[in-house]
């Protein structure tokens, strides 16, 4: 986890984008990534920043998967780490969300599409700031900031059985 400590929190700012019409049927899905994500860097108390979450579909994710990852196979999230610039709001990267994964993991698990969203933008938004969840050590602090922030939306834990 690379997160600077010391910084005073600032709301970031939040660029939705739309990149499939599936989205439509996800009444309020807007306002609840940047609801989530705007929770998440209060509840950590990150810096000034800046960051884009693209709405799509299966096939583009997929795209994206397979030239970054090298994994040929829609996802639900990835996120796009840059940390470039020195600006008085950095760019500090992209969240790109799958419908049709996500609605079909919330099906499947039983839970309200809008808190899987929600989830999984914090998730994305966590990549983002340098959380992973590759060695266990790694993952069990991201699910804990995970689980903390989505508790301040009150949003069941996710990892619960």
């Amino acid at each position: 986890m690379a997160r600077k400590s010391g910084s005073t929190y600032a709301a970031p700012t939040i660029d939705v984008l739309v990149e499939s019409s599936l989205w439509k049927r996800a009444r309020g899905a807007r306002p609840t990534v940047r609801r989530a994500v705007a929770k998440a860097a209060a509840t950590l108390s990150t810096p000034r920043a800046e960051l884009a979450i693209v709405l799509t579909d299966d096939s583009a994710i997929r795209l994206l998967n397979r030239a970054w990852r090298g994994i040929d196979a829609a996802t639900n999230v990835l996120s796009f780490p840059t940390h470039r610039g020195r600006a008085e709001t950095p760019l500090i990267g992209d969240i790109v969300l799958a419908y049709e994964t996500i609605a079909r993991e919330a099906r499947e698990a039983k839970k309200p599409f809008a808190h899987h969203v929600a989830h999984l933008a914090v998730h994305g938004f966590l990549h983002l700031l340098g959380y992973d969840h590759v060695r266990k050590k790694d993952a069990e602090a991201m699910e804990r900031a995970e689980r903390n922030i989505l508790r301040r939306l009150a949003i069941p834990d996710p990892y619960r059985s």
